[in-house]
Parts: structure tokens; sequence; C-alpha cells
């Protein structure tokens, strides 16, 4: 699978772990890589990389959807279950190359997700064969649930994060995933954003560089 995404390197210049941010609806991988900046600092062995979703966003002509809105861009819910879908074999396909390519595990690959890119994150990580590090989201919400439940493989460690002023995806989505993902007994932290629309605060990104160090060791 052909992939656009940009990459940082780690500050050792030895990889020993991989970070891959997935952006939000309308955005692209830069948007999020800057984050990586900021992390880098504290993750000197960790290589972190940003894709861009495949398709272009119906509702923001220069950025990225990984899967249609049917509320917001008219598309049918079948529609956008099935490329939700696709994207996800797709996208776990690329992960395996780059597990390959980088001579890293499973365990030492994490994924970071923002609003849409954390619904993607949420549902393509357990279905993972071998669990993944963790996986880290921010301002999302669990999606497709009922499928989900019958593809799970693997179940990582996981963060949610959610600012209780967001306007976009509803801050009562953190304690509905969390309680789902426990149910399903997943290990599963969660932190709450004071006085946070929709966005990643300097908390937020402290619960998570926390997150990284605790699952890195």
């Amino acid at each position: 699978m052909t992939v656009d995404f940009k990459r940082l390197e780690p500050k050792s210049n030895i990889i020993k772990s991989i970070v891959v941010f997935f952006h939000g609806y309308g955005a692209d991988g830069a948007d999020l890589l800057s984050i990586g900046n900021a992390l880098s600092e504290h993750l000197p062995d960790t290589l972190f990389v940003a894709p861009n979703a495949p398709t272009k966003c119906q509702m923001s002509p220069f950025g990225f959807q990984w899967f249609p809105i049917p509320d917001m861009d008219g598309s049918s819910e079948i529609e956008a279950i099935k490329e939700l879908d696709r994207i996800c074999t797709s996208t776990n396909q690329w992960i395996d190359e780059l597990i390959e390519k980088e001579n890293v595990k499973a365990q030492d690959v994490f994924l970071f997700g923002f609003s849409q890119g954390t619904m993607l994150c949420l549902y393509l990580g357990p279905q993972r064969l071998q669990a993944l590090g963790g996986i880290i989201g921010f301002s999302g919400k669990l999606i497709n649930i009922d499928s989900l439940k019958l593809k799970i493989s693997s179940k990582p460690p996981i963060l949610l994060i959610h600012g209780d002023e967001d306007p976009v995806v509803s801050p009562l989505s953190l304690p509905e995933a969390v309680k789902e993902l426990k149910l399903l007994n997943f290990e599963v932290r969660h932190h709450v954003s004071i006085g946070v629309a929709h966005g990643i605060a300097p908390d937020g990104l402290a619960e998570a560089l926390k997150f990284l160090h605790d699952k890195m060791e």
C-alpha cells in the first residue's frame, strides 16, 4: 500500500519505538506531526510518523478524511461503514510494512489519534493479531461497536482524553467509550481536560507522554 506520510526521526538516530499520528477530519498528517517535536525531547528513541488519509475531504478541499461522515457530507451509513472497513484493512497492512521496514515489534508501535483519527485507531487497533504498545485517542469516540466486538483479535492498552467543552464531538463520548471498552476487558485510562474545546491541551499531552513512558518501559 502506498501512503503519503511525513516522519520525524528520533533524536538518538536509533529507532526503538514508533508513534503513528492519525489526524482529524479535514486535516492532514502535518497537523499532528508538530506534537512529535514536543514529545521527541522526552522520547529520544522514538520515530514519529504522520500519514495523510487517502481520500480528499469533501467538506475541506485542502484536507483529507479517513472515511465519510453521513451527518456532514450526505453519504449513507452503509457507504461510511464500508469505507471504514476498507481503510482499516489497508492501514493495518501499511502498519505491518512499517513494522517490518523499521525492524521493531508490534508492541513498540503506538497509535495517536485526534477526532476522526481516534475513531479509526479504536476500530483498527484491536483488529490486529499482535497487540500494539497502546492507543492514545484525543477528542474522539468509539464507533461501529457491534462490528468491532466480532473482530477483536488483541487488546492494547488505551488512553482516552477529551475536553469538557468540546462542541464537535460530545464530551459524553469519553465515559461511553470507557464503559464499553472496560466491558470488553481492555485496560483503559482516561483524562478530562477542563475548559478545553475540540483540541489537544498541555495537560492532555502530559498524560499522553506519561502513558507512552509507562508502556515503552
